[in-house]
């Protein structure tokens, strides 16, 4: 089966914690990941019905290859609204998130993901890619089978376009030695 129907390129996107130079691993151990937090505007109906026909794709996906011919009756799905709660601690989302979907994607340190700018030419000063940036990401949507689990998972296809700059959320942009 192709995976063709499960990967899409976003419309403009805020990116948040972003670890997108540099893997990190992640608050519960493991492998470091490169990875990002994707804010999408909830005005951009054209990207929120691409990312939803990529998660259905990737549940027949998952049905056929990964859960034994039946797609569980809660699937975990990786995108949230970010008008309400936090799935892992039920806190609120940031203000930032407000009017956004929200989901994270990443991808292992053997697929860094390739940054251009706004003219297509590969980014090269650390300081332009933080927390704060908008841009474009290619995604895939993937089922998973893990521990138990059974959920679509969003990763890094391998392209960051940044668009342009935003306010640095969090803190100030990176230095150029991180």
């Amino acid at each position: 089966m192709t995976n063709q129907n499960t990967r899409i390129v976003s419309g403009e996107v805020r990116f948040s914690f972003v670890n997108l130079l540099k893997p990190r691993e992640n608050q519960y151990g493991g492998e470091p990941k490169y990875s990002a937090t994707i804010l999408l505007p909830k005005s951009d109906i054209a990207t929120k019905q691409k990312i939803d026909a990529a998660i259905e794709a990737a549940k027949a996906k998952g049905k056929a290859e990964k859960w034994n011919g039946v797609v569980p009756p809660n699937v975990a799905v990786p995108i949230h609204d970010g008008d309400g709660v936090k799935p892992s601690d039920g806190m609120p989302f940031g203000p930032e998130c407000k009017g956004h979907w929200v989901f994270t994607a990443s991808t292992g340190v053997d697929y860094p993901p390739k940054i251009v700018g706004p003219d297509l030419s590969p980014v090269m000063d650390a300081t332009e890619v933080y927390s704060g940036m908008y841009g474009k990401i290619a995604l895939n949507f993937s089922p998973y089978a893990f521990a138990g689990k059974k959920g679509v998972g969003v990763y890094i296809s391998t392209n960051v376009q940044k668009t342009r700059d935003g306010e640095p959320l969090g803190a100030s942009a990176p230095a150029a030695d991180e």
